[in-house]
């Protein structure tokens, strides 16, 4: 397999798994191609690798960059602009964790909170509502906090630790 097979088919796998981390295809497939390059890419750079449309280019990237992923580069003498993304792989895990966790986790938290503290008015269903809201609540918090004192780590024990245990 020579390199452009090997480019295409890994931003292509990566654009598929893409939605196990909370994007679209394409958004994964623009940061797959800013990932692997040497240097930053300019819109139509992105646009002619990937055979997009500059709309849905320029859409990406901004979601991109909203997600905390993707940066403008300036260069000095262009008029176009360049992106870039982050480079270290556990550094992007720890920022995509936090973003899934605010845009995902957070809002469940939130309504889950809102239904277990409804008002009891004494009856067998509404004891059962609140009694296992409000433990899928205890968990979920308890899984977000853990989630959260995990990425805001760099690269102590626990992190090192518990990636091992991925690998």
């Amino acid at each position: 397999m020579n390199y452009d097979d090997a480019k295409m088919k890994f931003v292509s796998t990566w654009g598929s798994l893409g939605s196990l981390w909370g994007i679209n295809k394409a958004m994964a497939q623009i940061q797959a191609l800013l990932f692997i390059s040497i240097k930053p890419l300019s819109m139509e750079d992105i646009m002619a690798d990937l055979h997009i449309s500059r709309g849905n280019t320029s859409m990406n990237l901004r979601q991109l960059m909203d997600w905390g992923i993707v940066t403008k580069e300036i260069i000095p003498g262009e008029r176009k602009e360049y992106f870039t993304t982050e480079k270290d792989v556990q550094e992007l895990a720890r920022i995509i964790a936090k973003e899934r966790s605010r845009r995902e986790i957070q809002p469940v938290i939130k309504v889950l909170k809102e239904v277990s503290s409804i008002t009891d008015d004494g009856t067998e269903k509404t004891k059962e509502l609140i009694k296992q809201t409000k433990a899928l609540h205890d968990l979920t918090q308890t899984a977000d906090d853990m989630i959260n004192k995990l990425v805001n780590q760099k690269q102590n024990w626990i992190t090192k630790s518990v990636l091992k245990l991925f690998k």
